[in-house]
């Protein structure tokens, strides 16, 4: 057994800042499904959001998010996050976070939904920028253990352990290396896991965003809302030998235009704000300019503004095209959409606190209340920020409490599986039925049928899970169908239209917007 003072599951930045920040404090442990640099946090290119010019204001950014999340944000969370945005961003630099500068300071961008310049980034891999220089400080770190390679496989609670608390106590988790599962007991669990885009067939997300926290917190008996608001970004770059590859929101910000194979645009017939609308709106105009015209793809053309200005703020988005053949400087980029962030998740408070005593969560896998129906462009990386020095900050303030014994991992009634095959199976038709079923655009009887799909392969998987040793695959698996059931119940309470999910059988947006909280019931906690 090994025991920590605090014990973090994920690697990105809500996982690593919080890791740091509580370094000096006391002994954290820090788990990553690969390594330390392999997270959603470091796929993003655009940049991070906050009032930091004397143009802007705390009021436009809170109105900008409102207006995007469809008025379903929460007053409270939202107020909270763009307040803190200029000390998360200092901290960062504090850090030693290389933010890209011109002659006036820090230079700052704009993307779609914002009214202002205030998205600050490193050229266009701010995300990536930022995991490095962090990784860098939490590997030589030495009151931070890192467990690379390692999943865990569920929390351990009260339930769990039959002294009946509603409290956190660790997690069991999986060296993927040895195939031992290891009980790590933690006097706080805090959830960084990210998101669930690979419940989907096409997404700009790693392979690590597979819902583990959420279908862990959900079995642990905390409430999830939203989960109906899947955030499709609008343009992924569409090439057979591009893998989950985006094209930033900032092309767009930028002057990038959306046009048809002929050259024609198409925005300005659906939005008034054409390129720059949010991207419920402009991903839900490309899945209906493609399929009304039978289109593989639309493209994103920013050739007018020449080679010395594309290579200057953009010089990974054009070598990764340039190594497919697309010089970006001289023809478009060919786009589809992609699910891309998860907007609904665990519930918590302004301290990142869930339902269960000792467990925090931060970052995409939470609910806090900020993104509402639809995330405001690079609005993301902040609240991971914000949120993770919250729940270390409500960590801290607490008296020391003592660990009570755990169990081992019982393996004594389980073997080796013999059709690894069945894993891979699910795995491929779980993503095609959310694809076609709970995409961009749903209707009832599509719900129906992926909430009918989805039970079948939840009651297989379970029978896999309990005769077999847990292996990397199934445990995401398992976790990637309970998301994916959330997704679609979350979706089927929903009678109306608003930000992201969107019913042709209710078109229309209610007059009061409301959450969609689902609540585990006892015999789903297992």
């Amino acid at each position: 057994m090994h025991n920590f003072d605090v014990l973090i599951i994920g690697s990105g930045l809500a996982g690593q800042s919080a890791a740091l920040r509580l370094a000096g404090h006391c002994r954290v442990a820090l788990i990553s499904k690969r390594k330390l640099e392999d997270s959603a946090s470091g796929w993003a290119q655009g940049g991070i959001a906050a009032v930091l010019d004397n143009q802007d204001s705390i009021e436009a950014h809170i109105r900008d998010t409102f207006v995007a999340g469809a008025w379903l944000n929460d007053e409270k969370a939202t107020r909270f996050v763009v307040e803190n945005g200029r000390r998360a961003i200092d901290w960062l630099i504090e850090q030693g976070v290389p933010f890209t500068k011109d002659e006036s300071g820090y230079h700052l961008t704009r993307e779609g939904g914002h009214s202002a310049r205030r998205v600050i980034h490193v050229a266009d891999a701010t995300g990536a920028a930022v995991q490095q220089t962090l990784t860098e400080k939490v590997r030589s770190n030495p009151n931070i253990t890192v467990f690379e390679d390692h999943i865990a496989v569920d929390l351990i609670t009260g339930g769990k352990i039959g002294n009946g608390e509603n409290r956190c106590f660790g997690a069991y988790v999986l060296d993927n290396q040895s195939g031992e599962v290891l009980t790590m007991g933690a006097r706080n669990t805090l959830i960084a896991t990210g998101g669930a885009g690979k419940v989907y067939l096409f997404t700009t997300n790693p392979d690590t965003s597979t819902g583990d926290g959420i279908a862990m917190a959900w079995r642990a008996g905390c409430r999830v809302a939203n989960m109906e608001f899947i955030q499709f970004h609008p343009t992924c770059l569409y090439h057979p030998n591009a893998k989950s590859f985006l094209i930033s929101e900032a092309v767009r910000g930028e002057g990038g235009l959306l046009k048809l194979p002929d050259g024609t645009r198409f925005m300005p017939e659906h939005d008034e704000r054409c390129e720059l609308a949010p991207r419920d709106i402009v991903a839900r105009a490309i899945d209906f300019e493609m399929k009304k015209r039978g289109l593989d793809c639309v493209y994103l053309d920013i050739s007018h503004k020449g080679e010395t200005f594309i290579r200057e703020h953009f010089p990974n988005i054009h070598a990764r095209c340039l190594e497919l053949g697309i010089d970006i400087t001289r023809e478009p980029i060919p786009v589809v959409p992609a699910a891309h962030y998860t907007c609904g998740g665990i519930v918590c408070d302004l301290n990142g606190r869930t339902d269960v005593e000792g467990l925090y969560v931060a970052g995409e896998a939470s609910c806090t209340g900020l993104h509402g129906a639809n995330r405001l462009a690079s609005n993301s990386l902040l609240e991971c920020l914000v949120f993770s020095e919250a729940a270390v900050n409500d960590m801290l303030a607490q008296a020391p409490s003592e660990l009570p014994v755990l169990p081992q991992w019982d393996e004594s009634r389980v073997t080796d599986a013999d059709e690894e095959v069945v894993i891979s199976h699910n795995w491929d038709e779980l993503r095609r039925f959310m694809w076609d079923y709970v995409g961009i655009v749903r209707t009832t009887k599509r719900l129906q049928r992926a909430e009918h799909r989805v039970e079948l392969l939840k009651q297989e998987i379970h029978e896999f899970y309990s005769h077999f040793r847990v292996s990397h695959d199934l445990i995401e698996l398992r976790n990637l169908v309970l998301t994916a059931e959330l997704i679609i119940r979350c979706a089927m309470h929903r009678k109306e239209s608003r930000g992201l999910h969107y019913s042709r059988d209710y078109p229309e947006t209610a007059a009061r917007a409301h959450n969609t909280v689902l609540t585990p019931s006892r015999w789903e906690n297992h």
